[in-house]
Order: C-alpha cells, then structure tokens, then sequence
C-alpha cells in the first residue's frame, strides 16, 4: 500500500497578487524537490505543473500526493527546503480551524481522484481518524510502532 494526501488552504490573496509572489514563485521548485525525493509517487497536477487551478470546497487549494510511505512524506515536509515555506503558510493562507489534511492508503498504482480525496478529508473531520481517513499523528504513531517492531 501506498499513502495518500490531502492538504488544503484558503489563499489570502489572488495567486497573481505580489503579495503571493514568495510562495508563487517558488511552486516548480519545491514541486521538483518532492519528485526527486525518495518515496515519491505522483502528484495532482494541471497543465501549469502545478495544483493552483484546482479547487474544492469552499474554494480552497489543494496538494493531493501518493508516497510509498509515512517516513519518506515526513522527510519531505520537514527536511528539505519545503518547510521553510510550511514555517511561512500564515502569509499565504488563511487560519483554518477545521482540518485541512488527511491520510489514508491506497493500493500501489493507484491514482486517487479530488472527489475521493475531498470525501476523504469530511469523513476525517466529521468522525475522526479511522482506518479510512486519518491525520499525521496518527500515521507517525503507526510508523513508529512499526519500527519498534522491527528493532
């Protein structure tokens, strides 16, 4: 299995805006570094090489991807130059006070559509994590395990 994610974001100002030039600016490469990273699959994209045409919701932006596993996203996120841009969402995004991501796996090969992504994301915030929608703590505490397990 294969791990999927969800992450969503209101933009504060128009993506021409000067205002969103820092992070704009920035989408191939940070896009390109995830794509050379280890455990990379695929990622939503449009014609632009990027997600910023899709929306869903109440018009929010999307980041949808498929990993091979919990450890190589968390790299990803937190140890390339990507979370020098996560530090910086507050000047970008809107405060989201309801969850805005979501995990679950999915069968190697498979390309999950927004729609299931977006239902996905609902089920998360309306029960919970489950087996079918979950959050980062929850896939990070079933990684950990798993290498205790193995050590």
């Amino acid at each position: 299995m294969h791990l999927a994610e969800l992450n969503i974001g209101k933009f504060k100002y128009p993506t021409h805006d000067p205002r969103m030039a820092g992070f704009m600016d920035n989408l191939d490469r940070v896009n390109a570094i995830a794509e050379r990273s280890p455990g990379f699959v695929w990622r939503l994209k449009g014609d632009n090489n990027n997600a910023t045409d899709f929306r869903i919701g109440d018009d929010m932006a999307v980041n949808l991807s498929v990993w091979t596993d919990a450890k190589s996203l968390e790299d990803y996120v937190f140890k390339t130059v990507h979370v020098q841009f996560y530090r910086k969402k507050a000047a970008w995004f809107d405060l989201m006070e309801k969850p805005h991501m979501v995990l679950w796996w999915v069968p190697e090969g498979r390309r999950p559509t927004l729609d299931e992504a977006y239902a996905r994301l609902l089920k998360y915030e309306a029960e919970g994590a489950t087996q079918e929608a979950f959050g980062w703590k929850e896939v990070m505490d079933e990684h950990r395990m798993r290498a205790l397990r193995c050590a």
